[in-house]
């Protein structure tokens, strides 16, 4: 993890009102894909929930597929940023339970606005744009890769192989976590998942 170092910068420019602009319809997008699903995103409305006029839409993209990797980059970023918080939080040993515990904790199964973005639109990113692909991808690859550090035996290519596998069964779990519309079945996967998949204590 980063350690923060008190050091003197040199005062930043205070954003614009096009950049704050910019920030506010990318933030609102990337909880609206995950909410409604890209093709259940248009630009419409993301511009309403934003308080702004489609109009103005084109004055900060070029096209909804340029939004939606931005919003896509965004989601992916919140993700693996609360995933390293979690594992920076816990104690010696225990980062890789800690982080699935919050992944499958029944929060972020019930928070799919602001939850992972892969186990809320997995399935629709084969037909999105390069653009959207190519973040989604990053962000996956960041995912693993926090999870790999805290394997015990990381830097061996055994601990990738398992911070991948341990990164597609939290997905897959929440996918159907969250499919089912009966609360116990959704509890009693995720207590499976992380009876299979917790590291033993070390």
């Amino acid at each position: 993890m980063m350690m923060i170092m008190q050091t003197k910068t040199p005062h930043r420019k205070p954003a614009s009102r096009k950049e704050l602009t910019h920030e506010r319809i990318v933030e609102v997008a990337s909880r609206a894909i995950r909410r409604s699903g890209y093709d259940g995103t248009g630009v419409a409305d993301i511009m309403k929930e934003a308080g702004l006029t489609h109009g103005g839409f084109y004055a900060h993209f070029e096209s909804r597929d340029a939004l939606l990797a931005e919003a896509a980059d965004r989601a992916g970023m919140e993700s693996v940023a609360l995933a390293a918080r979690v594992a920076a939080a816990a104690p010696p040993g225990e980062a890789v339970q800690a982080m699935m515990q919050a992944y499958l904790a029944p929060e972020h199964i019930a928070a799919i606005e602001t939850g992972c973005p892969v186990s809320a639109l997995g399935s629709e990113m084969p037909r999105q744009s390069p653009a959207v692909r190519r973040a989604a991808t990053i962000h996956i690859k960041e995912m693993i890769d926090v999870f790999a550090r805290q394997m015990p035996d990381w830097g061996q290519p055994k601990a990738h192989e398992q911070a991948m596998a341990l990164v597609c069964a939290l997905i897959g779990t929440t996918v159907m976590a969250r499919a089912v519309d009966d609360p116990r079945l959704s509890k009693a996967m995720c207590e499976a998942t992380m009876k299979q998949f917790a590291p033993a204590p070390q």
